[in-house]
């Protein structure tokens, strides 16, 4: 399909710069593909009505790593400002990571993060640059290795904001806390799930209360999930690889509840994609311990998630694309159509849609 079926105007005001407080405050945009009225405005906080009991939740516990670092490169008699987002280990002192900007990199340079005050306890964090690529991506080899490293990255980095927010404001100490999940536990994301952003503590309690179970998976986040569809066709746009775990007594548990009748709900388009990489041909969920690259356009048949919790998406992004598979691309049209005429709040801070699937003939 054309990437053009996919575009959108979003005035850029309903771009969301700061979460719902409290977080399950924020808005919830029902679409029952189908039904007499397929569009109702509802909130996260009435989502256990709209659940019923035996119903899954899955949410992705990946956590957030503070993948921003600022750093000086120093070579020979000059040096540089640059900014860097790690986006995957390699070892226990090795990143691959993007450069901003890339061009004041070469291999062998030195880069030293922090200053003042900020500088670490553990000493300064510094790093060589092994290898550059083409697309401002650098591999690099940090002095510390390890849980010092670790340690060090928490003390300096700052959270990987989208460029859509981060082009507006400079992260800071609230989004430590914003931008993390309640149920974060597995680090390795350097984006969030964003749809898990709306649970409370509370909100899960009276899921719970109502009989809708809960389970975790893993998805790591990788940086692919915010670059653009250069491609005019669908065809000729490949997912970044990011890697995904479903245990085996996760599997078995969600089988169970498949079934017995119990909807599949995936919190995120993170969650959905993991679970559907994970199920055979049958239908059936497996345990999961791989990368997936899976790119889910119209025309794909889902095997196991039966309702899917979603923020609103970029215009022709993967995202948008993955749920007009799920609900139908006109539908999905009028339902975004109808979220910027409601002034409903966009992307990762933003509200969320609750989407059944399309009924197929």
């Amino acid at each position: 399909m054309r990437v053009d079926d996919f575009d959108f105007h979003l005035p850029e005001d309903l771009i969301a710069l700061r979460p719902a407080v409290p977080r399950d405050a924020a808005r919830l945009l029902v679409v029952e593909p189908g039904a007499p009225h397929p569009l109702t405005d509802r909130l996260i906080s009435t989502l256990p009505e709209l659940l019923a009991p035996g119903d899954a939740l899955v949410f992705n516990d990946t956590k957030v790593i503070p993948a921003e670092l600022k750093g000086v490169r120093e070579r020979e008699q000059s040096s540089a400002q640059v900014s860097l987002t790690l986006i995957e280990r390699l070892g226990d002192h090795r990143w691959h990571a993007l450069a901003r900007p890339a061009k004041r990199l070469r291999e062998g340079d030195r880069i030293l993060f922090g200053e003042g005050s900020n500088v670490c306890l553990l000493g300064t964090l510094a790093a060589t640059v092994e290898e550059r690529g083409e697309e401002g991506e650098v591999t690099l080899a940090f002095d510390l290795a390890g849980p010092a490293l670790d340690e060090a990255i928490a003390a300096q980095g700052a959270m990987p904001l989208p460029p859509y927010i981060a082009s507006r404001r400079p992260a800071d100490e609230r989004d430590r806390c914003d931008y993390q999940t309640v149920f974060a536990r597995e680090d390795g994301a350097v984006a969030a799930p964003t749809a898990g952003l709306h649970f409370t503590e509370a909100l899960m309690h009276e899921l719970e209360a109502r009989g809708v179970s809960r389970h975790f998976v893993t998805l790591h986040v990788g940086p692919g999930t915010f670059l653009p569809v250069r491609s005019a066709d669908t065809e000729g746009h490949h997912m970044h690889p990011e890697r995904g775990f479903v245990s085996a007594a996760t599997a078995q548990a969600l089988n169970a509840v498949k079934a017995r009748g119990g909807a599949i709900v995936a919190v995120g388009t993170t969650s959905l994609r993991l679970l559907e990489s994970a199920t055979d041909e049958t239908g059936r969920l497996m345990p999961f311990s791989n990368q997936t690259s899976l790119f889910i356009t119209p025309g794909y048949r889902f095997r196991f998630v039966d309702r899917l919790l979603t923020n609103f998406h970029l215009p022709r992004s993967t995202l948008f694309m993955l749920v007009a598979s799920f609900s139908g691309l006109d539908l999905m049209q009028r339902a975004y159509a109808h979220a910027i005429a409601e002034r409903y709040r966009f992307y990762s801070y933003g509200d969320a849609c609750l989407l059944s699937p399309a009924r197929h003939p």
